[in-house]
């Protein structure tokens, strides 16, 4: 998603970096190509201006760190501000209270709130807690099934609401139902519409006012760009939203709602949908993203996907085996297998430092991923012998 902005700035920064000084002149040339950068990314105008702004006063008033060039000092510099711009520390969920828990997902109607609700219980099941899936959307019959269906496939129980039913007695019952399965957490997947509305703010108020949920996540579509942060900016002030999911951010949007909405509702983003898979949520740390964007990678997130995806002892046994020359077709298979479970390896190798700027030079070369899946249907189509 920030493909284009990474690529801009990474230009600005190269740039700079023969110059033998920052000065006001080569500092204002090189955030004009900033602020355009931002701007074509779709992020609100007051926040670039607040932005650059920022940048500048910090990137003439101090002191250029020694061994640091010009351009790196400012690539510190925009790194420390992107880092603020997207919400500055991390901040996980609250679960301070008693059990169970609650979750409220809002937002509008096509951004992804039940799909998301389904994707956070099995976020929340790895994390070796129990969820309860509670459908809210009375009015569409259709999505009842979806997350009855997505709970069936995760093995996670889900309330037998039905159509015109009352949402807020719904939610009492389910309360008193999964206290009985010994569930500690509840994800309450809310109604939609396709635009913000009284009747559908009042409903979620009596909601909230009725079970007190400790977290409240606005749900938006990452596509949609400003109106996102703008639906994030109402949903907040009628609710008091706590976090931010943001959907289909492996789209090709130009990221400027990531970059724009916690500046504009206050609002943190806490979880990022980046496929249609339902392992396909992230949390969002900003100082990560943000080291994404400036080229950087990001090893700490490598890291986790493979200590997730990749047994420590498998890895251990496999290394073994090459070094005494029994490595096999089997363990070949194997070892795809397991990197192929991480995701994309176009979006493996971004998480790489300095693979940003290498991407560019490869053109079209694409990382092999058919040809992966060729070689395993290869090695199937085998006997062991």
């Amino acid at each position: 998603m920030f493909d284009a902005l990474s690529n801009r700035l990474n230009n600005v920064f190269r740039r700079l970096g023969g110059t033998p000084r920052l000065d006001e002149d080569n500092i204002q040339e090189g955030l004009r190509e900033v602020r355009m950068a931002l701007l074509e990314a779709d992020v609100n105008l007051q926040v670039v201006k607040n932005f650059t702004e920022k940048v500048r006063e910090r990137a003439l008033g101090q002191e250029v760190i020694k061994n640091l060039t010009p351009g790196q000092h400012l690539i510190k510099v925009v790194n420390e501000e992107l880092t603020e711009l997207l919400g500055g520390e991390f901040k996980g969920l609250d679960f301070s209270g008693p059990e169970p828990h609650l979750i409220m997902m809002v937002g509008l109607q096509g951004s992804g709130k039940t799909t998301s609700s389904a994707k956070l219980a099995d976020f929340l099941r790895r994390q070796k807690m129990r969820p309860y899936l509670v459908p809210l959307d009375v009015y569409r019959p259709a999505a009842i099934d979806q997350l009855q269906t997505l709970g069936a496939q995760l093995d996670v129980p889900v309330y037998p609401t039905k159509p015109n039913d009352n949402p807020v007695e719904v939610v009492r019952e389910a309360v008193k139902d999964a206290k009985a399965r010994q569930c500690t957490v509840l994800v309450l997947d809310t109604a939609g519409r396709l635009h913000v509305d009284a009747e559908l703010m009042q409903e979620l108020v009596e909601i909230k006012g009725k079970v007190n949920p400790e977290e409240i996540l606005f749900v938006a579509d990452a596509m949609t760009g400003q109106d996102a942060v703008t639906a994030a900016d109402a949903f907040n002030k009628a609710l008091g939203i706590t976090g931010v999911v943001l959907t289909k951010m492996d789209g090709d949007a130009r990221g400027g709602a990531a970059l724009s909405i916690k500046s504009v509702s206050g609002a943190q983003v806490k979880f990022v949908g980046v496929g249609e898979k339902i392992e396909d949520l992230e949390l969002f740390y900003p100082d990560r993203i943000a080291g994404r964007i400036l080229g950087m990678g990001d090893m700490l997130t490598l890291i986790e996907k493979a200590q997730e995806h990749i047994d420590q002892e498998e890895a251990e046994e496999l290394s073994r085996k090459m070094l005494s020359a029994e490595f096999n077709l089997e363990d070949f298979r194997e070892q795809m297998r397991k990197i192929r479970s991480m995701g994309p390896l176009e979006g493996l190798l971004k998480l790489i430092p300095g693979m940003g700027a290498r991407r560019e030079k490869m053109g079209n070369m694409a990382p092999p991923e058919k040809e992966m899946a060729k070689v395993e249907a290869i090695i199937n189509s085998m006997t062991r012998e």
